[in-house]
Protein backbone atom coordinates (compact mmCIF):
# COMPACT_ATOMS: atom_id res chain seq x y z
CA UNK A 1 0.00 0.00 0.00
CA UNK A 2 1.69 3.61 -0.83
CA UNK A 3 0.13 6.42 0.51
CA UNK A 4 0.86 10.20 -0.40
CA UNK A 5 2.72 11.94 2.60
CA UNK A 6 2.22 16.10 2.94
CA UNK A 7 4.94 15.84 4.82
CA UNK A 8 7.23 14.42 2.80
CA UNK A 9 5.68 15.22 -0.42
CA UNK A 10 5.67 12.27 -1.76
CA UNK A 11 4.06 8.76 -2.10
CA UNK A 12 5.38 6.09 0.22
CA UNK A 13 5.35 2.19 1.15
CA UNK A 14 2.71 2.55 3.79
CA UNK A 15 4.29 1.02 7.06
CA UNK A 16 2.32 1.22 10.45
CA UNK A 17 4.55 1.83 13.43
CA UNK A 18 3.05 -1.82 15.18
CA UNK A 19 2.27 -4.25 12.63
CA UNK A 20 -1.51 -5.01 11.99
CA UNK A 21 -2.42 -1.67 13.78
CA UNK A 22 -2.97 1.75 12.83
CA UNK A 23 -3.83 4.71 14.75
CA UNK A 24 -5.24 7.58 12.67
CA UNK A 25 -6.55 11.14 14.43
CA UNK A 26 -8.22 13.36 12.02
CA UNK A 27 -9.64 17.40 12.78
CA UNK A 28 -13.14 17.49 13.68
CA UNK A 29 -15.23 19.90 13.26
CA UNK A 30 -15.61 23.57 15.24
CA UNK A 31 -19.32 23.06 16.29
CA UNK A 32 -20.40 26.97 15.96
CA UNK A 33 -22.52 26.30 12.45
CA UNK A 34 -24.64 23.79 10.24
CA UNK A 35 -21.37 21.70 8.36
CA UNK A 36 -21.26 22.10 4.81
CA UNK A 37 -19.92 20.52 1.55
CA UNK A 38 -16.38 20.81 2.12
CA UNK A 39 -17.22 19.23 5.46
CA UNK A 40 -19.36 16.48 3.81
CA UNK A 41 -15.86 15.58 1.91
CA UNK A 42 -13.66 15.48 4.58
CA UNK A 43 -15.96 13.30 6.74
CA UNK A 44 -16.39 10.52 3.68
CA UNK A 45 -12.48 11.27 2.36
CA UNK A 46 -11.50 9.66 6.07
CA UNK A 47 -14.40 7.35 6.64
CA UNK A 48 -13.51 5.89 3.19
CA UNK A 49 -10.01 5.29 4.50
CA UNK A 50 -10.98 3.96 7.98
CA UNK A 51 -13.18 1.63 6.32
CA UNK A 52 -10.30 0.05 3.72
CA UNK A 53 -7.76 0.07 6.23
CA UNK A 54 -10.18 -2.30 8.29
CA UNK A 55 -11.33 -4.13 5.49
CA UNK A 56 -7.48 -4.90 4.44
CA UNK A 57 -7.33 -6.54 7.95
CA UNK A 58 -5.67 -3.91 9.98
CA UNK A 59 -6.95 -3.15 13.86
CA UNK A 60 -7.84 0.38 13.33
CA UNK A 61 -8.07 2.81 16.36
CA UNK A 62 -9.59 6.18 14.76
CA UNK A 63 -10.07 9.38 16.55
CA UNK A 64 -12.05 11.97 15.37
CA UNK A 65 -12.01 15.36 17.66
CA UNK A 66 -14.83 18.05 18.33
CA UNK A 67 -13.38 21.40 18.95
CA UNK A 68 -16.17 22.84 21.58
CA UNK A 69 -14.70 25.76 22.62
CA UNK A 70 -12.82 28.39 20.13
CA UNK A 71 -13.10 32.23 19.29
CA UNK A 72 -15.71 31.30 16.48
CA UNK A 73 -17.78 30.01 18.81
CA UNK A 74 -17.42 32.81 21.12
CA UNK A 75 -18.05 35.14 18.60
CA UNK A 76 -21.40 33.02 17.82
CA UNK A 77 -22.44 33.28 21.12
CA UNK A 78 -22.06 37.03 21.37
CA UNK A 79 -24.03 37.42 17.85
CA UNK A 80 -27.56 35.02 19.08
CA UNK A 81 -27.24 35.70 22.60
CA UNK A 82 -26.73 31.95 23.64
CA UNK A 83 -24.55 30.54 25.60
CA UNK A 84 -21.52 29.60 24.14
CA UNK A 85 -21.97 25.89 25.48
CA UNK A 86 -25.20 25.77 23.95
CA UNK A 87 -24.22 26.83 20.48
CA UNK A 88 -21.32 23.92 21.02
CA UNK A 89 -23.82 21.31 22.03
CA UNK A 90 -25.94 22.24 19.45
CA UNK A 91 -24.09 21.94 16.37
CA UNK A 92 -22.17 18.95 18.09
CA UNK A 93 -25.96 17.05 17.26
CA UNK A 94 -25.92 18.74 14.15
CA UNK A 95 -23.01 17.39 13.13
CA UNK A 96 -23.74 14.37 13.82
CA UNK A 97 -27.12 13.98 12.66
CA UNK A 98 -25.28 15.03 9.22
CA UNK A 99 -21.98 12.49 9.38
CA UNK A 100 -24.59 9.89 9.76
CA UNK A 101 -27.16 10.76 7.18
CA UNK A 102 -24.11 10.75 4.88
CA UNK A 103 -23.47 7.01 6.39
CA UNK A 104 -20.16 7.74 7.90
CA UNK A 105 -18.80 4.59 10.63
CA UNK A 106 -18.96 6.29 14.01
CA UNK A 107 -15.25 6.78 15.10
CA UNK A 108 -13.47 4.85 17.98
CA UNK A 109 -13.10 7.40 20.01
CA UNK A 110 -14.69 11.23 19.44
CA UNK A 111 -12.99 13.23 22.53
CA UNK A 112 -14.30 16.77 23.01
CA UNK A 113 -11.96 19.48 23.54
CA UNK A 114 -13.27 20.94 26.97
CA UNK A 115 -12.97 17.64 28.26
CA UNK A 116 -9.56 17.23 28.27
CA UNK A 117 -7.91 20.51 29.69
CA UNK A 118 -5.83 18.74 32.33
CA UNK A 119 -4.11 16.70 28.97
CA UNK A 120 -3.46 20.41 27.26
CA UNK A 121 -2.18 22.12 30.85
CA UNK A 122 0.28 18.96 31.49
CA UNK A 123 1.58 19.82 27.59
CA UNK A 124 2.24 23.23 28.19
CA UNK A 125 4.15 22.41 31.39
CA UNK A 126 6.59 20.54 29.70
CA UNK A 127 6.57 22.92 26.97
CA UNK A 128 7.39 25.68 29.32
CA UNK A 129 9.96 23.26 30.94
CA UNK A 130 11.89 22.12 28.15
CA UNK A 131 12.07 26.24 26.77
CA UNK A 132 10.11 26.09 24.10
CA UNK A 133 7.12 28.21 25.64
CA UNK A 134 7.12 30.97 27.93
CA UNK A 135 4.17 32.72 29.97
CA UNK A 136 3.15 36.37 28.95
CA UNK A 137 0.61 38.58 30.88
CA UNK A 138 -1.57 35.40 32.03
CA UNK A 139 -1.26 33.84 28.57
CA UNK A 140 1.24 31.45 27.40
CA UNK A 141 2.90 31.10 23.92
CA UNK A 142 5.28 28.38 21.88
CA UNK A 143 8.30 29.84 21.20
CA UNK A 144 8.74 29.23 17.29
CA UNK A 145 12.19 29.90 17.34
CA UNK A 146 13.27 27.01 19.56
CA UNK A 147 11.74 24.95 16.97
CA UNK A 148 14.46 24.31 14.23
CA UNK A 149 12.01 22.32 12.21
CA UNK A 150 9.51 24.92 12.09
CA UNK A 151 7.70 25.02 8.82
CA UNK A 152 8.56 21.51 7.81
CA UNK A 153 4.94 20.27 6.82
CA UNK A 154 3.74 23.78 4.71
CA UNK A 155 7.26 24.28 3.50
CA UNK A 156 7.66 27.66 4.46
CA UNK A 157 10.48 30.01 5.48
CA UNK A 158 10.60 31.29 8.93
CA UNK A 159 12.17 34.12 7.11
CA UNK A 160 9.37 35.23 4.98
CA UNK A 161 6.75 34.46 7.46
CA UNK A 162 8.06 37.31 9.75
CA UNK A 163 8.18 39.06 7.33
CA UNK A 164 5.22 38.65 6.53
CA UNK A 165 3.11 38.84 10.05
CA UNK A 166 0.85 40.83 11.29
CA UNK A 167 1.72 42.22 14.40
CA UNK A 168 -0.98 43.13 16.84
CA UNK A 169 -0.76 47.00 18.88
CA UNK A 170 -0.99 44.88 22.27
CA UNK A 171 1.23 42.36 21.24
CA UNK A 172 2.50 40.47 23.92
CA UNK A 173 5.16 37.80 21.98
CA UNK A 174 8.35 37.97 21.86
CA UNK A 175 8.30 37.04 17.92
CA UNK A 176 5.13 37.46 15.98
CA UNK A 177 5.44 33.86 15.12
CA UNK A 178 4.63 33.04 18.53
CA UNK A 179 1.11 31.33 18.86
CA UNK A 180 -1.20 30.90 21.61
CA UNK A 181 -1.32 27.50 23.99
CA UNK A 182 -3.01 28.93 26.75
CA UNK A 183 -5.17 32.44 26.41
CA UNK A 184 -5.78 34.83 29.35
CA UNK A 185 -9.06 35.40 30.41
CA UNK A 186 -11.19 38.15 28.60
CA UNK A 187 -14.21 39.72 30.61
CA UNK A 188 -17.66 37.39 29.35
CA UNK A 189 -15.59 34.13 27.90
CA UNK A 190 -15.51 30.76 29.50
CA UNK A 191 -12.21 30.32 31.55
CA UNK A 192 -11.06 27.11 33.16
CA UNK A 193 -8.04 27.85 36.23
CA UNK A 194 -4.81 26.77 35.19
CA UNK A 195 -1.14 26.93 36.65
CA UNK A 196 -0.59 30.66 34.62
CA UNK A 197 -4.36 32.07 35.93
CA UNK A 198 -7.90 31.39 34.08
CA UNK A 199 -7.98 31.54 30.58
CA UNK A 200 -8.87 29.16 28.34
CA UNK A 201 -6.60 26.72 25.58
CA UNK A 202 -5.50 27.59 22.30
CA UNK A 203 -7.03 25.47 19.30
CA UNK A 204 -3.70 23.96 18.22
CA UNK A 205 -2.68 22.55 21.57
CA UNK A 206 -6.38 20.68 22.04
CA UNK A 207 -5.10 18.60 18.76
CA UNK A 208 -2.04 17.60 19.69
CA UNK A 209 -3.28 16.81 23.29
CA UNK A 210 -5.83 14.71 22.12
CA UNK A 211 -3.26 13.07 19.91
CA UNK A 212 -1.21 11.96 22.20
CA UNK A 213 -3.84 10.67 25.04
CA UNK A 214 -5.76 8.29 22.63
CA UNK A 215 -2.67 7.23 19.97
CA UNK A 216 0.34 8.02 22.00
CA UNK A 217 3.20 10.20 21.03
CA UNK A 218 4.17 8.64 17.41
CA UNK A 219 1.04 7.23 15.45
CA UNK A 220 0.50 6.34 11.93
CA UNK A 221 -2.26 9.04 10.20
CA UNK A 222 -3.54 12.62 10.78
CA UNK A 223 -5.58 13.70 8.72
CA UNK A 224 -7.84 16.92 7.60
CA UNK A 225 -8.29 19.48 5.07
CA UNK A 226 -5.81 21.20 2.74
CA UNK A 227 -6.76 24.48 4.63
CA UNK A 228 -5.41 22.71 8.04
CA UNK A 229 -2.10 22.21 6.75
CA UNK A 230 -0.86 25.60 8.01
CA UNK A 231 -0.89 27.01 11.16
CA UNK A 232 -2.80 24.62 12.44
CA UNK A 233 -1.20 21.28 11.80
CA UNK A 234 2.29 22.55 11.48
CA UNK A 235 1.58 24.52 14.68
CA UNK A 236 0.62 20.96 15.99
CA UNK A 237 3.55 18.93 15.18
CA UNK A 238 6.02 21.84 16.65
CA UNK A 239 4.38 21.73 19.99
CA UNK A 240 4.23 17.88 19.81
CA UNK A 241 7.60 17.25 19.11
CA UNK A 242 8.89 19.30 21.09
CA UNK A 243 6.94 18.36 24.18
CA UNK A 244 7.77 14.25 23.88
CA UNK A 245 11.10 15.06 21.69
CA UNK A 246 9.70 12.60 19.07
CA UNK A 247 8.33 13.45 15.72
CA UNK A 248 3.72 12.69 16.43
CA UNK A 249 3.00 11.69 13.10
CA UNK A 250 4.54 9.05 10.30
CA UNK A 251 1.86 10.25 7.13
CA UNK A 252 0.05 13.45 6.97
CA UNK A 253 -3.18 13.17 5.17
CA UNK A 254 -4.94 16.37 3.15
CA UNK A 255 -8.13 15.99 1.38
CA UNK A 256 -8.69 18.85 -1.44
CA UNK A 257 -11.36 21.81 -1.66
CA UNK A 258 -14.94 21.82 -2.58
CA UNK A 259 -15.44 24.94 -4.98
CA UNK A 260 -18.00 25.68 -6.66
CA UNK A 261 -17.74 26.92 -10.74
CA UNK A 262 -14.34 26.92 -9.85
CA UNK A 263 -14.23 29.07 -7.15
CA UNK A 264 -13.34 28.72 -3.45
CA UNK A 265 -17.14 28.09 -1.92
CA UNK A 266 -17.67 31.08 0.71
CA UNK A 267 -21.08 32.22 2.43
CA UNK A 268 -19.60 35.77 1.23
CA UNK A 269 -19.80 34.57 -2.83
CA UNK A 270 -23.45 33.19 -2.01
CA UNK A 271 -21.96 29.67 -3.47
CA UNK A 272 -22.67 28.05 0.48
CA UNK A 273 -23.98 24.89 0.63
CA UNK A 274 -25.28 23.30 4.22
CA UNK A 275 -24.97 19.34 3.89
CA UNK A 276 -28.61 19.64 5.12
CA UNK A 277 -29.48 22.06 2.05
CA UNK A 278 -28.53 19.28 -0.35
CA UNK A 279 -29.89 16.33 1.39
CA UNK A 280 -33.26 18.12 1.19
CA UNK A 281 -32.94 17.96 -2.73
CA UNK A 282 -30.42 14.97 -2.99
CA UNK A 283 -29.74 11.45 -2.22
CA UNK A 284 -27.55 10.93 0.22
CA UNK A 285 -25.37 7.97 -1.23
CA UNK A 286 -25.21 10.04 -4.64
CA UNK A 287 -23.36 13.16 -2.72
CA UNK A 288 -21.28 10.58 -1.05
CA UNK A 289 -20.37 9.02 -4.71
CA UNK A 290 -20.00 12.26 -6.29
CA UNK A 291 -17.55 13.59 -3.62
CA UNK A 292 -15.40 10.06 -4.71
CA UNK A 293 -14.91 10.33 -8.09
CA UNK A 294 -11.74 12.73 -7.57
CA UNK A 295 -8.66 11.34 -6.01
CA UNK A 296 -9.05 12.90 -2.35
CA UNK A 297 -5.75 15.36 -2.41
CA UNK A 298 -7.68 17.22 -5.41
CA UNK A 299 -10.23 20.05 -6.12
CA UNK A 300 -14.00 18.65 -7.04
CA UNK A 301 -16.19 21.29 -8.71
CA UNK A 302 -19.41 20.97 -7.38
CA UNK A 303 -22.76 21.65 -9.11
CA UNK A 304 -26.33 20.50 -8.71
CA UNK A 305 -25.90 18.37 -12.38
CA UNK A 306 -22.85 16.12 -11.21
CA UNK A 307 -24.84 15.27 -7.92
CA UNK A 308 -28.32 14.13 -10.53
CA UNK A 309 -25.81 12.39 -12.67
CA UNK A 310 -24.09 10.17 -10.07
CA UNK A 311 -27.69 9.63 -8.67
CA UNK A 312 -27.88 7.92 -12.16
CA UNK A 313 -24.92 6.23 -11.70
CA UNK A 314 -26.16 5.01 -8.08
CA UNK A 315 -29.58 3.81 -9.25
CA UNK A 316 -27.79 2.17 -12.37
CA UNK A 317 -25.89 -0.39 -9.51
CA UNK A 318 -28.94 -0.98 -7.12
CA UNK A 319 -30.86 -1.85 -10.60
CA UNK A 320 -28.44 -4.87 -11.10
CA UNK A 321 -28.16 -5.53 -7.19
CA UNK A 322 -32.36 -5.63 -7.34
CA UNK A 323 -32.13 -8.47 -10.49
CA UNK A 324 -29.27 -10.34 -9.06
CA UNK A 325 -31.44 -10.67 -5.63
CA UNK A 326 -34.18 -11.38 -7.80
CA UNK A 327 -32.39 -14.52 -9.62
CA UNK A 328 -30.76 -15.50 -6.22
CA UNK A 329 -33.71 -17.09 -5.15
CA UNK A 330 -32.39 -16.79 -1.44
CA UNK A 331 -28.86 -18.57 -2.73
CA UNK A 332 -25.58 -17.13 -1.80
CA UNK A 333 -22.60 -16.81 -4.23
CA UNK A 334 -18.95 -15.76 -3.09
CA UNK A 335 -17.62 -12.83 -4.64
CA UNK A 336 -15.64 -12.92 -8.19
CA UNK A 337 -12.23 -12.62 -6.77
CA UNK A 338 -11.03 -10.54 -9.79
CA UNK A 339 -13.38 -7.70 -8.78
CA UNK A 340 -12.11 -7.57 -5.86
CA UNK A 341 -8.39 -7.95 -6.21
CA UNK A 342 -8.36 -5.11 -9.38
CA UNK A 343 -10.32 -2.96 -7.02
CA UNK A 344 -7.45 -3.77 -4.33
CA UNK A 345 -4.60 -2.62 -6.46
CA UNK A 346 -6.09 0.38 -7.06
CA UNK A 347 -7.17 1.39 -3.92
CA UNK A 348 -3.89 0.40 -2.28
CA UNK A 349 -2.54 3.38 -4.86
CA UNK A 350 -3.20 6.08 -1.93
CA UNK A 351 -6.96 5.19 -2.02
CA UNK A 352 -7.70 6.14 -5.13
CA UNK A 353 -11.69 5.76 -5.29
CA UNK A 354 -12.36 7.72 -8.48
CA UNK A 355 -10.44 4.37 -10.49
CA UNK A 356 -11.45 2.33 -8.17
CA UNK A 357 -15.20 3.39 -9.23
CA UNK A 358 -14.46 3.07 -12.67
CA UNK A 359 -13.53 -0.56 -12.57
CA UNK A 360 -16.42 -1.11 -10.81
CA UNK A 361 -18.74 1.03 -13.36
CA UNK A 362 -16.72 -1.22 -15.55
CA UNK A 363 -17.95 -4.14 -13.95
CA UNK A 364 -21.22 -3.15 -13.99
CA UNK A 365 -21.58 -2.46 -17.30
CA UNK A 366 -20.29 -5.72 -18.25
CA UNK A 367 -22.76 -6.95 -15.89
CA UNK A 368 -25.62 -5.97 -17.62
CA UNK A 369 -24.51 -7.01 -20.69
CA UNK A 370 -24.51 -10.60 -19.40
CA UNK A 371 -28.00 -9.63 -17.79
CA UNK A 372 -29.45 -9.00 -21.75
CA UNK A 373 -27.34 -12.03 -23.02
CA UNK A 374 -29.50 -14.19 -19.97
CA UNK A 375 -32.82 -12.69 -21.18
CA UNK A 376 -32.41 -14.57 -24.72
CA UNK A 377 -31.95 -17.91 -23.07
CA UNK A 378 -34.02 -20.81 -21.25
CA UNK A 379 -33.63 -20.86 -17.67
CA UNK A 380 -33.14 -24.15 -17.58
CA UNK A 381 -30.20 -24.27 -19.97
CA UNK A 382 -26.18 -24.61 -19.21
CA UNK A 383 -25.58 -21.32 -20.62
CA UNK A 384 -28.05 -19.80 -18.62
CA UNK A 385 -26.90 -21.03 -15.22
CA UNK A 386 -23.23 -20.13 -15.74
CA UNK A 387 -24.62 -16.54 -16.69
CA UNK A 388 -26.72 -16.14 -13.93
CA UNK A 389 -23.58 -17.23 -11.16
CA UNK A 390 -21.78 -15.21 -13.41
CA UNK A 391 -23.70 -12.11 -12.23
CA UNK A 392 -24.06 -13.19 -8.36
CA UNK A 393 -20.64 -13.16 -7.97
CA UNK A 394 -19.86 -9.83 -9.99
CA UNK A 395 -22.53 -8.53 -7.69
CA UNK A 396 -21.40 -9.75 -4.57
CA UNK A 397 -18.08 -8.03 -5.41
CA UNK A 398 -19.56 -5.13 -5.66
CA UNK A 399 -21.15 -5.17 -2.67
CA UNK A 400 -18.66 -6.13 -0.64
CA UNK A 401 -15.81 -3.61 -2.29
CA UNK A 402 -18.99 -1.07 -2.08
CA UNK A 403 -19.01 -1.36 1.30
CA UNK A 404 -14.98 0.38 1.66
CA UNK A 405 -16.52 2.90 -0.09
CA UNK A 406 -19.95 3.14 2.10
CA UNK A 407 -22.18 2.84 -1.29
CA UNK A 408 -24.29 0.06 -2.51
CA UNK A 409 -25.29 -1.34 1.35
CA UNK A 410 -28.66 -0.36 1.41
CA UNK A 411 -31.75 -3.27 0.67
CA UNK A 412 -31.96 -2.71 -3.69
CA UNK A 413 -35.33 -3.09 -3.88
CA UNK A 414 -36.10 -0.30 -0.75
CA UNK A 415 -33.98 1.59 -2.76
CA UNK A 416 -35.97 1.35 -5.98
CA UNK A 417 -39.62 2.17 -4.31
CA UNK A 418 -37.78 5.50 -2.64
CA UNK A 419 -36.82 5.82 -5.93
CA UNK A 420 -39.94 5.33 -7.97
CA UNK A 421 -41.57 7.80 -5.29
CA UNK A 422 -39.10 10.32 -5.85
CA UNK A 423 -39.30 9.89 -9.58
CA UNK A 424 -43.28 10.70 -9.49
CA UNK A 425 -43.27 13.55 -7.11
CA UNK A 426 -40.68 15.08 -9.62
CA UNK A 427 -43.20 14.64 -12.61
CA UNK A 428 -45.61 15.40 -10.85
CA UNK A 429 -47.70 11.88 -11.19
CA UNK A 430 -49.34 9.77 -8.53
CA UNK A 431 -49.64 6.44 -8.62
CA UNK A 432 -53.36 6.42 -9.37
CA UNK A 433 -52.77 8.31 -11.97
CA UNK A 434 -50.33 6.34 -13.83
CA UNK A 435 -51.67 3.09 -12.99
CA UNK A 436 -54.45 4.27 -14.94
CA UNK A 437 -52.24 5.19 -17.71
CA UNK A 438 -50.93 1.54 -17.75
CA UNK A 439 -54.15 -0.04 -17.72
CA UNK A 440 -55.58 2.42 -20.64
CA UNK A 441 -52.17 1.43 -22.44
CA UNK A 442 -52.93 -2.41 -21.50
CA UNK A 443 -56.33 -2.12 -22.97
CA UNK A 444 -55.44 -0.06 -26.21
CA UNK A 445 -52.91 -2.73 -26.69
CA UNK A 446 -55.53 -5.32 -26.54
CA UNK A 447 -58.11 -3.61 -28.82
CA UNK A 448 -55.19 -3.40 -30.83
CA UNK A 449 -55.55 0.61 -30.70
CA UNK A 450 -51.59 1.01 -31.12
CA UNK A 451 -51.62 4.73 -31.84
CA UNK A 452 -53.02 5.44 -28.45
CA UNK A 453 -50.71 2.34 -26.82
CA UNK A 454 -47.51 4.13 -28.28
CA UNK A 455 -48.72 7.79 -26.90
CA UNK A 456 -49.34 6.90 -23.71
CA UNK A 457 -45.91 5.06 -23.26
CA UNK A 458 -43.70 8.45 -25.30
CA UNK A 459 -45.82 10.71 -22.82
CA UNK A 460 -44.34 8.11 -20.29
CA UNK A 461 -41.18 7.87 -21.38
CA UNK A 462 -40.89 11.69 -21.66
CA UNK A 463 -41.16 11.77 -18.42
CA UNK A 464 -38.65 9.27 -17.69
CA UNK A 465 -40.88 6.46 -16.98
CA UNK A 466 -39.98 3.10 -19.26
CA UNK A 467 -42.64 0.51 -19.24
CA UNK A 468 -41.60 -2.64 -19.51
CA UNK A 469 -44.28 -5.44 -20.62
CA UNK A 470 -43.48 -8.67 -19.21
CA UNK A 471 -45.32 -12.28 -19.00
CA UNK A 472 -46.85 -11.54 -15.49
CA UNK A 473 -48.25 -7.59 -16.69
CA UNK A 474 -46.58 -4.29 -17.27
CA UNK A 475 -44.30 -2.77 -15.04
CA UNK A 476 -42.40 0.21 -15.14
CA UNK A 477 -39.07 1.72 -14.34
CA UNK A 478 -37.01 5.05 -13.95
CA UNK A 479 -35.16 5.33 -17.42
CA UNK A 480 -31.70 5.72 -16.55
CA UNK A 481 -30.02 6.00 -20.18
Amino acid sequence: MKVYNTLTGAKEEFTPVTPGKIGMYVCGVTVYDLCHIGHARAGIVFDVIYRYLQYRGYDVTYVRNITDIDDKIINRARETGEEWSQIAEKYTKTFTEDMNRLGLKEPDVEPKATDHIAEMHQMIAELIEKGHAYESAGSVYFAVNSFDEYGVLSKRNLDDLVAGARVDINETKKNPLDFALWKASKPGEPTWDSPWGAGRPGWHIECSAMGRKYLGNNFDIHGGGKDLVFPHHENEIAQSHASSGVRPVNHWIHNGFVTIAKEKMSKSLGNFSTIRDLLEHHNPEALRLFLLTNHYKNPIDFADTFLAEAYKTVSRFYDLLAFSKDIADGEEVGADESVKGRFIVLMDDDFNTATALAHLQAELRRLNQVRAEMSRLKKKSDQYKELRAEILAGATAIIETGETLGLFQADPDEFISLAKTKKLKEVDLSNEKLSSMIEARVNARKNKDFATSDQIRDELLDKGILLQDTAAGTDWSIKLD
